[in-house]
């Protein structure tokens, strides 16, 4: 904060921008998210400073947001990226309007880039069998394992959310989600997943009996810690490396996040049932995946929904 010689006091951005960062660390967004924010704003507001000695947010114009994203692009950066960091900007304005200390949300007059068709390459329903069916029921840790696959693959949760999961959000046909935001939502338990899940859950409380622990998460380390992001990263990794997954094939929870969406949009599911079941803000995110389905596949599908051939 600085006040000039008529004694107006003006905020520098980068103290706004740590409010920022306070802000949606309390709203529960994930280190990855906030990293996002923190790096592309700090970028933006120190390239500000240097070429336009410019460090309060009210001086910052619309002119240079869309001089950024131009050096940007003319470094080579594709139109996904450079996108990302307008939605960045557009989050951190919207958070000073929200805050009274500036009136108008600039960011949002600049225009995103038109993205290339991007193909989002996931699982195949033959190595998510053999991703599921590599862990056994025969220790604690197995039959963890491979309920954590079978509940990312059937459910398309993020890693975070399932983390996340306590004994308590767990219902008998559905579990309740705490998303980024701390925005809540239910995902359903099929059949198929509460065989699973019943036969883990077995297992865990037996296990942890046996070692006198009490503990309140759904999913645990063999110590009953609760489990980190890092792990369940490796779990599914494992699973892939198990199964024979395809090399060009990154077998990480987001793409079996990005197996589900496509799943049940092949099989049926309208896009805005499935943008709600993943947990999105935007429809748009979820469009993405229908641009991924195979002309064959679009196809098969408008056979099965045929007016004619649904005649009541």
């Amino acid at each position: 904060m600085s006040i000039t010689k008529k004694g107006v006091v003006f905020l520098h951005a980068k103290m706004i921008l740590n409010e920022f960062l306070l802000e949606i660390t309390i709203k529960n967004y994930s280190e990855r998210t906030k990293k996002s924010y923190r790096n592309n704003v700090n970028l933006f507001l120190t390239w500000l400073e240097l070429e336009y000695s410019i460090t309060e947010i009210e001086d910052i114009l619309v002119t240079h947001i869309k001089s950024y994203i131009k050096y940007q692009s003319a470094k080579g950066r594709k139109a996904t990226y450079v996108n990302s960091i307008l939605k960045c900007l557009v989050s951190y304005f919207n958070y000073a309007v929200d805050e009274e200390y500036i009136n108008m949300n600039i960011a949002k007059r600049v225009k995103f880039q038109r993205e290339d068709k991007v193909i989002i390459k996931t699982f195949t329903d033959s190595e998510v069998r053999s991703m599921i069916s590599s862990f056994s029921y025969n220790s604690y840790m197995e039959a963890r394992n491979k309920c954590i696959v079978a509940l990312l693959l059937d459910t398309g949760i993020r890693n975070a959310e399932l983390c996340a999961i306590k004994i308590q959000d767990v219902k008998e046909e559905s579990i309740l989600i705490f998303g980024k935001g701390y925005k809540e939502r239910l995902v359903p338990i099929s059949p198929f997943l509460k065989k699973v899940m019943l036969k883990y859950a077995s297992i865990r409380d037996f296990y942890f009996k046996e070692h006198g622990q009490l503990f309140e998460y759904y999913f645990l380390s063999y110590r009953a810690k609760p489990l980190t992001i890092e792990a369940v990263e490796r779990v599914v990794r494992i699973a892939g490396e198990r199964a024979k997954v395809r090399r060009d094939i990154r077998c990480s929870p987001h793409t079996c996040r990005h197996y589900y969406a496509q799943a049940q949009l092949r099989n049926g599911l309208d896009v805005y049932s499935v943008s709600r079941l993943l947990g999105h803000e935007d429809i748009t995110i979820t469009k993405r995946y229908l641009q991924s389905i195979q002309d064959e596949q679009v196809l098969d599908m408008s056979i099965k929904t045929s007016p004619l051939m649904n005649l009541k």
